[in-house]
């Protein structure tokens, strides 16, 4: 990722740029957990571990993983019988969970408690009789997890237009969200499902996740000083996409890069302000702002102040009680969060 030993750029805007970076950005509180859950994993089972799905939704993230021991597969048919296998943060169903029962695996599940959370609301709703309308996007893992929970009683829309064509059962209604969701876009989605359906159920809290609408709002100070925004997420990520999505709406010219290599000479036009989603790791921030710094000499970085995170999720006590068998420490959960997500490594 790094750009030293490589001649700079011929620009002569030399430090009439200043690159922005937002507080908070890159992991969170669950995209920690969901990591550590693997890496100790392998450290306490040995290799490989199984993991189904991307744990999380960065390709350096699966790359390490991948040297470290671990093997991502799609289906659980792929995962030898009475193997390990570790559930992405993104979560399953139970349909996935009743076919690694039947298949002897042991289980070790990284679902962000925050994606678990949606998962009982859904059970509990479809319990008690009611229909649930499911806000997100029906492609992606999440939501095909949470789907899974009540699959004859939930509807899933994405936009204000599809409320409108949505057709559900008489009866009692309620909804529920992924959490990684545009809080502005879904907030006009839930306004239409509450005035076509005046009495729907919702949930006791929101569900759009802290780190999503915290990533959200930082945007939003950044598009107040930048006229371009820089989004470092892979293109799978949901919330890395609405990034990119709050910023152009903002009036921004928002990228959305994987890699440092991919920003240009010709899109730096402006003050840039630099974000990343919260799969993303901090260290592919910083080549952005390397990038930057070599295609605009002089470039100077100023970091924005923010909302401080400083959420905890442990990790599964099956795994710690195993570590403890072996006499490994492994630690507790993912106390380094709070620091990753702000880039203050």
């Amino acid at each position: 990722m790094s750009v030293s030993g490589v001649q700079s750029s011929s620009t002569d805007r030399g430090g009439q740029l200043k690159i922005y970076l937002a507080n908070p950005r890159s992991f969170c509180a669950g995209v920690v957990r969901a990591i550590d859950v693997v890496r100790r994993a392998i450290q306490v089972y040995g290799r490989p571990v199984y993991v189904r799905h991307a744990i999380v939704h960065n390709q350096l993230v699966v790359d390490e993983l991948t040297a470290a021991g671990a093997i991502f597969v799609e289906e659980l048919s792929e995962v030898p019988a009475g193997s390990l296998v570790v559930f992405s943060a993104h979560g399953v169903s139970p349909a996935v969970r009743a076919e690694a029962r039947q298949r002897g695996l042991l289980v070790l599940d990284a679902t962000c408690p925050l994606v678990a959370k949606v998962h009982l609301e859904v059970a509990r709703y479809a319990r008690d009789g009611y229909h649930v309308i499911l806000v997100g996007h029906r492609e992606h893992v999440e939501v095909q997890g949470t789907f899974g929970e009540a699959p004859a009683t939930i509807s899933v829309v994405d936009s204000v237009e599809g409320v409108a064509r949505l057709e559900v059962p008489d009866g009692p209604v309620a909804y529920v969200t992924q959490t990684t969701l545009s809080v502005d876009d879904t907030a006009e989605v839930v306004a239409a499902l509450k005035q076509r359906w005046p009495g729907i159920r919702e949930p006791a809290k929101a569900d759009i996740c802290y780190a999503t609408q915290n990533r959200q709002d930082a945007v939003k100070r950044l598009a107040a000083r930048c006229r371009v925004i820089v989004v470092v997420s892979s293109r799978a990520s949901s919330n890395g996409n609405r990034l990119a999505e709050v910023a152009w709406a903002r009036g921004c010219r928002s990228n959305l890069v994987e890699m440092a290599d991919e920003i240009r000479d010709d899109s730096l036009d402006g003050d840039v302000g630099i974000t990343a989603a919260a799969s993303t790791p901090e260290e592919l921030v910083q080549a952005c702002v390397r990038r930057i710094q070599w295609l605009v000499p002089g470039t100077a970085v100023q970091e924005l102040s923010g909302k401080s995170e400083e959420h905890f999720f442990p990790l599964p006590e099956s795994l710690l009680a195993a570590a403890r068998g072996l006499g490994l420490d492994v630690g507790s959960g993912n106390a380094r969060a709070a620091a990753r997500a702000s880039g203050n490594q």
